[in-house]
């Protein structure tokens, strides 16, 4: 009995730091519609300031803890909203996702960069300080933490449903003109939201400290359990939002204390937060479709057949003298960029093509890779094999989640890398008891391709066929719907468009593409492991193809080569590794709002080309037309236009450039 009440109280202790961190979750999302997928980044980062406040400068607790909540965190919270977050609410869920991933990402950086690795520690409120409840010892630190998660809880709800700032701030959201006919002030309310929602990251940041360490990762990552809670309360209610949290963390309690630390359940141990999110998305209710304008994105400028497999040949040749001159190590590094590269080219279809983001994409390639070691094929048929069943569980994944909308297919897949992390790749089963499982290289219609040099040859020769296949794609009618459903599926369900199962097939097709680029991997390396194919590796490579423009296979290719020398960058120094993660997290908050990245860099210069010598080249665009501009020519969606332009960009005439969708 004594124990069962112990692990009870542990898991109320934790439940409450849980829900403070949700409610900051929800009242962010209930007044902007930004689901913060940086909240827990943002409460490390404030865990460690308090720690530099209180411990390395020896300021009074209390001191610390005013200046952290109230000045540090509120600040942050205001400066995000105004200068970073602003208006991504009423636009594309996967432009909020990616930015907040940014900051995910950037925040991390930016700790590691200020506070280098060492050993560290907060000790709790009042050490010395508890009480005996029915033979079990709570400790002064325990107590405040319940008692302030009901405490946050309930003034939240006052405020949200009692006080003209709370009305203000539900009313922002649903319709911010109207509140400011009204006399309110939409931006100061959403600021003062965020402020709020920062200080309660940064609460739960501190009194969790004392129990799992300042650590970079485990800090940030524990918001996956105030992601679960907040599911719960559907992103919406305070009050199950509180239970669930509650719920959570006896549950979490209870799996420690009770599983076995060794067999198949001992894995399920470190994922009941992945299992209860997952879960509640799956439970969840039919998402209704959000009402609103018809906001497209200016595609990347599409080439011709002919101009794509200049290009394509171009790489080929490349790779080719690259394979005769460069040594083994170096080969390898060129293998690996060819395999991110093939890994985002399916985030090209996913997200640049259909407005859904992926936070797994590269668990999707461990799972072509294990099928490729564990199938021992090592030819065509294999790699097809690998890729079909990388596909299969993509849509496997997708399906449970058909009838919600992008942000529950993002944290879907969140949930399930946190669990191929934990329970697959690390079992026994999967990659062996070192950890290491081995793969042959590949073999083509019965010759097998010995030399590191070749291999590399064949893995860029599927990128470029896979690119190609791409812009195949993208010309034809499935690319148009794509499009459609990324600009405006509020559109396209007015239309009687049934989108859902094509979600899924874009889902599925997007993973076997990554779980292609695995497999080939596997028989790169020769070698794989679970370190290959972490989940937290997923957002760096999410950010970097946005970076260099998630719309384009030139994007895509640049984004591979970034990320290979990302390991290298950092290794050739140590000191900047922090400071190179916060500049790939920033850049994509800074990038996150135009998808074609840098590329788009390559695509103006070769406009300033043709106007400097006087080429002519045809780039149709869907859903866009060309104009005079300052540069050569600006993409100005169709939807833009008065009638009277549209009709004639419309008109197909010899001297006019006629947009793919309206191309015979």
């Amino acid at each position: 009995m004594s124990s069962l009440l112990s692990f009870t109280i542990l898991g109320l202790f934790t439940g409450a730091a849980y829900a403070i961190a949700a409610s900051g979750l929800v009242l962010t999302y209930t007044t902007t519609r930004v689901f913060n997928i940086a909240h827990g980044a943002f409460g490390m980062v404030m865990a460690f300031t308090f720690w530099d406040f209180s411990q390395r400068q020896g300021m009074p607790v209390w001191l610390a803890l005013f200046l952290v909540l109230g000045v540090v965190a509120p600040g942050t919270g205001w400066f995000i909203q105004r200068f970073v977050t602003r208006g991504l609410g009423e636009g594309p869920v996967s432009v909020a996702l990616v930015v907040t991933v940014g900051l995910f990402v950037g925040c991390i950086g930016m700790a590691q960069q200020i506070w280098p690795p060492a050993a560290r520690t907060v000790p709790p409120f009042f050490p010395a300080s508890g009480l005996e409840v029915a033979g079990t010892y709570v400790t002064a630190h325990q107590i405040i933490t319940i008692v302030l998660s009901a405490v946050v809880a309930l003034l939240l709800y006052l405020l949200l449903n009692r006080t003209r700032i709370g009305t203000a701030m539900r009313a922002s959201v649903d319709n911010p003109d109207l509140l400011r006919l009204f006399g309110g002030k939409p931006t100061q309310v959403a600021s003062l939201s965020w402020a709020v929602g920062t200080s309660l990251a940064a609460l739960a940041g501190i009194l969790l400290v004392p129990i799992i360490g300042l650590d970079y990762y485990a800090l940030t990552l524990l918001v996956i359990n105030a992601y679960a809670a907040a599911m719960l309360g559907g992103l919406k209610s305070l009050p199950l939002t509180f239970a669930g949290a509650m719920g959570l963390g006896i549950m979490q309690s209870f799996a420690v204390a009770y599983l076995p630390a060794q067999g198949a359940l001992a894995g399920i141990r470190a994922v009941v937060p992945a299992l209860f999110l997952f879960s509640v998305i799956v439970l969840m209710p039919q998402a209704q479709l959000r009402i609103g304008q018809v906001k497209g994105i200016v595609s990347a400028p599409l080439p011709s057949t002919t101009k794509a497999l200049s290009w394509g040949a171009a790489l080929m040749v490349v790779a080719a003298l690259l394979a005769t001159s460069m040594s083994q190590a170096n080969l390898l590094l060129v293998g690996t960029a060819a395999t991110y590269a093939m890994v985002m080219l399916s985030l090209v279809l996913l997200t640049g093509y259909g407005g859904h983001v992926s936070l797994a994409q590269l668990t999707f390639a461990g799972v072509g890779a294990l099928a490729y070691a564990k199938l021992d094929e090592p030819n065509l048929y294999g790699l097809l094999l690998s890729a079909l069943v990388a596909g299969a569980v993509g849509a496997l994944v997708a399906l449970p989640v058909l009838r919600l909308t992008g942000l529950y297919l993002a944290l879907s897949t969140l949930a399930f890398g946190v669990l191929m992390d934990k329970m697959i790749f690390q079992a026994d089963y999967a990659f062996g008891y070192n950890g290491t499982l081995k793969a042959e290289r590949l073999s083509l219609l019965g010759v097998h391709v010995d030399s590191t040099g070749a291999y590399v040859v064949v893995m860029v020769a599927f990128f470029v066929l896979m690119g190609l296949a791409l812009l195949l794609l993208r010309r034809g009618a499935i690319g148009r719907l794509l499009i459609a459903m990324r600009d405006s599926p509020q559109a396209c369900g007015t239309l009687g468009l049934d989108l859902r199962w094509f979600r899924v097939g874009l889902f599925g097709a997007s993973a076997a593409m990554a779980g292609l680029a695995g497999a080939l991997f596997a028989g790169l390396r020769g070698t794989i492991g679970a370190a290959d194919f972490q989940f937290f590796n997923s957002l760096p490579l999410l950010l970097l193809a946005v970076v260099f423009g998630v719309t384009s296979v030139t994007g895509a290719a640049l984004g591979g080569v970034g990320l290979m020398l990302l390991p290298v960058l950092q290794s050739s120094n140590p000191g900047a590794a922090g400071a190179i993660f916060a500049v790939i997290g920033f850049g994509a908050v800074a990038l996150g709002r135009d998808p074609n990245g840098l590329s788009n860099l390559v695509f103006s210069l070769g406009r300033r080309l043709d106007k400097r010598f006087g080429l002519r080249t045809r780039l149709p665009l869907l859903g866009t037309r060309r104009t005079p501009g300052d540069d050569g020519s600006v993409e100005v969606p169709l939807h833009r236009l008065d009638p009277a332009e549209a009709a004639a960009v419309s008109a197909p005439a010899a001297s006019k450039e006629v947009p793919a969708h309206v191309a015979p």
